[in-house]
């Protein structure tokens, strides 16, 4: 079992536990239509948070996305989730809400006890994914970004 550190896990559950803000500024001119596909979910009811971030300084800290989606998967392992993005550079956060208690558990030491996903597939090890590592170019329609949660 990988080790990851304990502030590394309460970062990312402090960072993803906030509430949806309205979405700021693109960084560069116009929109783009985007499919974010998220696969092997862990329940298929439970609810997916998805967190847009278009800012590489707030990028998993309180409250600095852009703006949330929340999915229902309907009974179905994978969610499709259409978004018109401002052309620029982004990145995704995303749990999963298993108990549908309407926030990220963490344990007594803060660490998640939920899914949790980021763009680019990447799993973390030994800290918390930085913005460069997630980010993905929106740059014309048509864009499929596909991740896959594990717990």
């Amino acid at each position: 079992m990988k080790k990851v550190p304990l502030v590394f896990l309460a970062a990312v559950g402090s960072a993803l536990a906030g509430s949806s803000l309205p979405a700021r500024a693109g960084n560069g001119g116009g929109t783009s239509s985007v499919t974010v596909v998220v696969s092997e979910l862990v329940s298929t009811r439970a609810a997916v948070k998805l967190y847009f971030y278009n800012v590489r300084d707030t990028f998993l800290q309180h409250g600095g996305y852009a703006f949330m989606r929340v999915v229902r998967p309907g009974g179905q392992s994978q969610i499709q989730l259409p978004v018109d993005l401002p052309n620029g550079e982004w990145a995704v956060a995303i749990t999963q809400d298993t108990n549908n208690n309407d926030k990220l558990d963490k344990n007594f030491l803060g660490i998640p006890t939920e899914p949790y996903a980021f763009s680019n597939n990447i799993r973390p090890t030994v800290s918390a994914p930085d913005f460069n590592q997630c980010k993905f170019l929106v740059s014309g329609s048509g864009k499929v970004v596909s991740i896959v949660l594990k717990k």
